[in-house]
C-alpha cells in the first residue's frame, strides 16, 4: 500500500557536511625507495643474523600445511610451526659451528708480546741522537715547556696509549743559534679493533695530500710486520731542518717516532740530512720496540 503524502522517514536523512564536500579518497601513494639507504642484513635467533653466510635468519614464508590435511588449524599446523622453528635453530647452530664463531662476540688482540708503561722516555733509545752530538735540552725554570722530557699514557678498554716528548740541542752550539729540536714518541696498544688494513694508507696519504708542501713515503723493512718513513721536502728553503717520520705495526701494536728540527741560516751548527735522521729514527725504534716486548 503506497503512503501518500509527506511522511516523516523513520531513518533520519544524512545531514550536509558543515565544513564542506569531503574529497574522495585518494590512493596511497607508494613510498620512494631511498636510493642510499644499506640492505637490511638478516637478523638471526640472538639478533645478529648470519653475516656473510647468506643463510636467512627463518625459513621464507609460511609453513607449508601438511599433506592430505583439511587446511585447519589444529594440532597438525602447531606441530608444522614447531618443527620449522628447530629447523632453523639447527642451521642457525651449524653456522655458528662452521664459521668458528659460535661462542665468539671479537677477535683475540695480536699484541705481540708488548705490554703497556707509564714511562715510554724511559724505554726510549736516545743513543743513535746522542751518538750524532745531540743531547737532551736542560730544562729551565722559565721555559714555557715545563719539564723535558714529557711523557703521558693512558690504560682504557679499547686501546693503551703512550707519549714521550723531549727537546733536543746540538752539544757544540752556540748561546746565540737559533734552533729548535723535538723527537716525538707515541705507542698505541690497540685492544679492540685491528689496526693492520688501514695502517698503510694512513702514511701514504701524506703523499696524496693537496698542499704546497710535498713529502715522500718509503716501505721500510726489517722493523715489525710494516713500517713507512715520511720525508718533508723542504727544497729551496732559506733556513736549515727536516721533518721525517717513522711508523711502525707489529701486530696489533702501532709506534711512530717523529723528528721536527729548524735552524736559521746564520746558525753555526750543522743540521743533520733528512737521510741521517731517518737512520736515527730506525735504529732507536729498533731497540725501544725491543725494551717494550722486555717490560712484560
Amino acid at each position: 500500500m503506497s503512503i501518500s503524502g509527506d511522511q516523516n522517514s523513520p531513518y533520519p536523512q544524512p545531514q550536509p557536511n558543515p565544513y564542506g564536500q569531503v574529497p574522495a579518497p585518494q590512493s596511497p601513494v607508494p613510498a620512494q625507495q631511498n636510493p642510499y639507504a644499506q640492505p637490511v642484513p638478516p637478523q638471526g635467533p640472538n639478533g645478529y643474523g648470519y653475516p656473510g653466510t647468506g643463510v636467512p635468519a627463518a625459513p621464507v614464508g609460511a609453513p607449508p600445511s601438511p599433506p592430505g590435511g583439511s587446511g585447519g588449524r589444529g594440532a597438525s599446523g602447531w606441530w608444522w610451526a614447531v618443527g620449522g622453528a628447530v629447523a632453523a635453530s639447527a642451521i642457525w647452530a651449524s653456522v655458528m659451528f662452521a664459521t668458528g664463531s659460535f661462542g665468539e662476540s671479537e677477535p683475540s688482540p695480536d699484541l705481540a708480546g708488548y705490554s703497556y708503561t707509564s714511562d715510554l722516555c724511559a724505554a726510549t733509545s736516545m743513543t743513535p741522537f746522542e751518538n750524532a752530538d745531540f743531547k737532551t735540552k736542560e730544562n729551565s725554570g722559565s721555559s714555557s715547556t715545563g719539564t723535558n722530557p714529557q711523557r703521558s699514557g693512558a690504560q682504557q678498554t679499547s686501546m693503551d696509549t703512550m707519549w714521550c716528548n723531549t727537546a733536543l740541542e746540538q752539544r757544540n752550539a752556540s748561546s746565540s743559534d737559533y734552533s729548535s729540536t723535538w723527537i716525538y714518541n707515541t705507542a698505541a696498544l690497540h685492544k679492540k679493533t685491528d689496526p693492520g688494513p688501514e695502517f698503510a694508507d694512513s702514511y701514504r696519504s701524506y703523499e696524496k695530500q693537496d698542499s704546497s708542501v710535498g713529502y715522500r713515503v718509503e716501505s721500510v723493512q726489517g722493523i715489525g710486520d710494516e713500517a713507512y718513513l715520511v720525508t718533508r721536502k723542504d727544497e729551496g728553503s732559506s733556513s736549515s731542518g727536516s721533518y721525517v717520520i717513522l711508523g711502525v705495526r707489529d701486530g696489533w701494536m702501532t709506534y711512530q717516532s717523529t723528528w721536527s728540527s729548524y735552524a736559521s741560516s746564520s746558525s753555526s751548527t750543522k743540521q743533520p740530512t733528512s737521510t741521517e735522521v731517518a737512520t736515527m729514527l730506525k735504529t732507536s725504534a729498533t731497540e725501544t720496540l725491543k725494551r717494550l716486548k722486555s717490560s712484560r
